[in-house]
């Protein structure tokens, strides 16, 4: 599992907020067996130990209703934290072994199903909104009534990286994604890199800019189908903000 450190330029962003670090994971897809129940458990205790200003997870907590008492362990561990969920907490996928779960109160992580929420940091508001994996055939319609054109920064937190092609992402100045898994099963040639999984997709991995938004696609923790990965390492990622 690799740990990554990244800036991340953000349009507008008030000097209070310069170097505000985001944790970002994704995908932990726990219940089935594979690695990714160990990779998780090393991202969430990297991410308690370097303690944040804000915890965010898009998407995939589980993949089977067996993995719920070990999330709730790890999302214990990470204290205050958003979240929404991915296709494979309801089963909406074709991996014949997932199997839909139903997550009620998360403790200290608010769980923003097309919903959102505005905290003050370092003494500035910023929101943090959360669109429903289910709502992606309508997200502007789901998301743009919940935007705070008053915050200083607005987070999107979505499952699907496909949202930053609509109209709304240009709303948030920052928008975090999974699903991807950096291709889970990758086959490298001179000068690029094939997707096994999503091979058409435009953003796979790391940091995009539409505009003036910021993309950040999680290559996420878990796998699904095949229990393991190939040239698609696990990640556990902090973005710091600045200017």
């Amino acid at each position: 599992m690799r740990t990554r450190v990244l800036d991340v330029s953000v349009e507008g962003l008030p000097a209070e907020l310069d170097g505000l670090r985001i944790a970002h994971l994704s995908d932990f897809h726990l219940g089935v067996p594979s690695r990714g129940a160990v990779a998780s458990e090393r991202a969430v205790e990297w991410v308690a130990e370097r303690r944040p200003d804000l915890v965010c997870i898009t998407g995939d907590l589980l993949s089977r209703p067996r993995g719920e008492p070990l999330l709730r362990r790890l999302l214990s561990r990470l204290g205050p934290a958003y979240a929404v969920l991915g296709n494979h907490d309801f089963a909406d996928t074709r991996d014949p072994f997932s199997q839909p779960v139903v997550l009620g109160d998360l403790g200290e992580t608010v769980l923003l199903a097309d919903d959102a929420r505005t905290i003050e940091l370092r003494g500035r508001r910023v929101q943090i909104v959360g669109l429903d994996p289910r709502s992606r055939w309508r997200a502007t319609r789901a998301v743009a009534p919940l935007v705070d054109p008053s915050a200083d920064l607005r987070v999107l937190l979505v499952h699907f990286p496909e949202f930053i092609l609509t109209a709304a992402s240009r709303s948030f100045e920052l928008i975090l994604a999974g699903h991807m898994h950096a291709g889970q099963i990758v086959l490298p040639y001179p000068g690029g890199r094939l997707l096994l999984a999503h091979p058409g997709a435009r953003v796979s991995r790391g940091l995009y800019r539409f505009g003036g938004t910021a993309l950040h696609v999680s290559p996420g923790l878990g796998t699904t189908f095949v229990p393991f990965r190939f040239f698609a390492r696990p990640e556990a990622t902090e973005l710091v903000l600045r200017p």
